[in-house]
Parts: structure tokens; C-alpha cells; sequence
């Protein structure tokens, strides 16, 4: 059976959607079969890997909201070995649709259980909220992968995701835990990402992956051109980072 790990982080801007897009094309090009799922309403995940997101008939709002089945809502990529769940501005709706819809907050869950044996790993693109769509990759997850931002601010509103993460535990998915915290957009030429580094590590109790993900102009120049850096720019320190991070991820045996 295959892992399905959340991207998530209630905090914007903290490179949840650079690392779902980046992590998934690595583990691809590594040889496994990878299902993405973009939960985020803006739908940057989807434009990042290469779709048209405002020309899709089916996406995951259709699917939460059973207008499609789980097989009609994914669409192809570029990349060999993965595939998405997409998404767009449609799915902005969905909190308030979703409000008189009985476990709406295991509807994800039961559409994912009829195809997660076919892949190696489905990673979720969380929106920077801790909304019902959010909770509803947490009740999906086995695992939860935390981006953090080297800057100032790293650690506020870190543990309001940690207290829902605990929530989620109690209430609706026991099985789920925290897989690890990934540092991301790290500059070496300043102080203040290496004091957030050791900040984090002296304050949260959870595993922290070795692989810091640097900042990086052609991960930002990325997106825009709907690739993956290791297509976009294969040799890049982003892309040798990426590639770093899938590998950890896939020697957690422990998972």
C-alpha cells in the first residue's frame, strides 16, 4: 500500500506548493507512481505542473462533491509516473457547500481508499488554512510534512497546526502523525536562517529532515513555465535539493 502524505502549513507563502510539486516529480523520476492532489483553491499546484486549471471539467470539487468519480477526476501530467487531482477557483466554494453533507470531513478519505493501493505515494497540496479542506487531507494522510520558511516569523502558528494535527488525531484519523519539518527557502548568507534552523530544533519535538531547501531563483522561475525543477532547470541546486528530500522520504521505513 502506498503512503499518502499532506503538505501542510496554515502559514502562506511557506513553499507547500513548490515542495508538493517538486518532492512528487523527484519520487516520479526515482521510478514510482505518484498521485498529486491540490486541496488549495487557487490551484497554483496544477498551473505549476502544466494544466490549463480554468479548462478542466473535472477537479477535486467535483469529486467532493460527487459530481465525478475519483478515476474521472485525475488528469495526466508531463511527467512520466505522476499524476493529479486538480484544482482551481471553483473549489473556494466547497466550505460552505460542504456544511450539511453528513462526515464531510471523510469525503476525500473515501474517494482516495478506491485508488491509493495504485500508487507509491499521493501527496496533498494543503490550502494555508486549517479549513474543512485541510482537515479532510489530515483524515486522508498517513502523515503530515510541515514546510517551514526560514525567516522571523517560522515558528507563529505553529503550534495552532500542531494542536489541530492533535485534534484531527483524537477525533477522526489516530493513525496520522507528523513525518517531519522541511526548511525551505534557507539562505546561507545570512544569520537569521541558520538561528530559525536551531530555533525550531530546540523548540518543536518532531523529526526534521537533513535536506534544506535553499532559495533559489530557478525554483521561483519554475512555476511559471508549468514544470517541475527538475525538468525546468535539472542541474540546479533547487533540483539536487528536491531530489535530496525524495530520497529521505522514501527511506522513512518507519512510516
Amino acid at each position: 500500500m502506498g503512503r499518502i502524505i499532506a503538505i501542510a502549513n496554515q502559514k502562506g507563502g511557506v513553499g507547500k506548493t513548490t515542495s508538493t510539486i517538486n518532492l512528487s516529480a523527484c519520487l516520479a523520476e526515482l521510478g514510482n507512481k505518484v498521485l498529486i492532489i491540490d486541496l488549495d483553491p487557487q490551484g497554483n499546484t496544477t498551473s505549476g505542473i502544466g494544466l490549463e486549471k480554468d479548462e478542466l471539467e473535472n477537479t477535486v470539487y467535483e469529486l467532493l462533491l460527487d459530481e465525478c468519480t475519483v478515476k474521472k477526476s485525475i488528469s495526466n501530467t508531463q511527467i512520466d509516473g505522476l499524476k493529479i487531482i486538480p484544482s482551481n477557483v471553483n473549489l473556494s466554494g466547497a466550505e460552505i457547500e460542504l456544511l450539511g453533507i453528513h462526515e464531510k470531513e471523510y469525503l476525500l478519505k473515501n474517494a482516495i481508499d478506491y485508488i491509493k493501493d495504485d500508487f507509491d505515494f499521493i501527496i496533498i497540496d494543503c490550502p494555508p488554512a486549517l479549513n474543512m479542506l485541510t482537515v479532510n487531507a489530515m483524515t486522508t494522510a498517513n502523515s503530515i510534512i510541515v514546510p517551514i520558511q526560514c525567516e522571523y516569523y517560522a515558528l507563529e502558528g505553529l503550534s495552532q497546526l500542531i494542536h489541530t494535527i492533535d485534534l484531527v488525531q483524537q477525533r477522526l484519523n489516530p493513525n496520522v502523525i507528523i513525518e517531519g519539518v522541511v526548511f525551505t527557502m534557507y539562505d546561507a548568507r545570512t544569520n537569521l536562517s541558520m538561528q530559525v534552523v536551531e530555533n525550531v530544533k530546540e523548540n518543536l519535538n518532531t523529526t526534521i529532515y537533513k535536506t534544506i531547501i535553499p532559495r533559489n531563483i530557478k525554483l521561483a522561475e519554475a512555476p511559471s513555465h508549468g514544470l517541475p525543477i527538475n525538468l525546468y532547470d535539472s542541474r540546479s541546486a533547487g533540483a539536487e535539493s528536491y531530489r535530496l528530500l525524495a530520497k529521505e522520504v522514501m527511506n522513512r521505513k518507519d512510516l
